[in-house]
């Protein structure tokens, strides 16, 4: 009798230069899922939306939210099991309600972007699981520096603190789907195979439906100890 091959899918979510495109890449090879990255595409916004913030914010955050969901109803249509590289839901809970905060989206226009983005995220199924990639202001501007983009020189501290606080909120109150939380600041998943183990072990064990999964200040100062061995 063949075994029944369970599909799976995870979106990783976390702030800029938190990792999240290096760790879908690392599991979906030890996993052999398929990865999947931010949709590549010209936002026809974009130009207004830099020239006019508050003229075109609604415009552009509306085009993103339907390229995201377009994205996430592919992903449930996959027949593999997938990693998806940031949620349809950091679209509308970060970056959209960041602008709106910061008024360049007008009340009434928020309040239509919120009112779509629920009645259609209420239809469309969520993923297994969110895997929330959490670090500091400081290990994201490292990080950032490090990969050395031109887009994202002229990111300052104090706005990745901004999503830093609204991922926060997001995901205190996120109730779709499971969450897990990994200490990005501690674990470099990318040096030591030892610390992609344990992010590995942590997510199975969340999508076998472990009611209690974190990660223990123990465990991850046990990766530490040995990282020689693994990375």
């Amino acid at each position: 009798m063949a075994r029944c091959v369970v599909k799976r899918f995870i979106a990783v979510a976390g702030n800029i230069g938190v990792g999240k495109s290096t760790l879908v890449g690392l599991i979906s090879r030890r996993l052999g899922w398929e990865p999947f990255y931010e949709a590549v595409g010209e936002n026809p916004y974009l130009a207004d939306f830099y020239q006019d913030m508050r003229a075109w914010s609604f415009h552009s955050q509306i085009y993103f939210l339907s390229r995201r969901l377009r994205h996430h109803r592919e992903l449930l249509d996959h027949p593999g099991s997938v990693v998806q590289d940031r949620s349809v839901y950091e679209d509308a809970e970060i970056f959209a309600r960041n602008l709106y905060r910061q008024g360049h989206i007008a009340e009434r226009d928020y309040q239509t972007y919120r009112e779509l983005y629920q009645v259609l995220t209420d239809f469309l199924p969520p993923p297994d699981l969110v895997l929330y990639l959490r670090a500091s202001v400081e290990t994201l501007t490292h990080r950032i520096g490090a990969r050395d983009r031109d887009y994202e020189r002229r990111i300052a501290p104090a706005y990745l603190s901004q999503l830093s606080d609204l991922y926060e909120e997001w995901i205190a109150a996120f109730t779709l789907c499971p969450v897990l939380t990994v200490p990005a600041d501690d674990l470099d998943y990318v040096a030591h195979d030892a610390h992609l183990d344990l992010v590995i072990s942590k997510v199975l064990d969340k999508l076998q439906g472990k009611e209690e999964v974190v990660f223990e200040r123990e465990e991850v100062e046990g990766v530490w100890e040995t990282k020689g061995q693994g990375g």
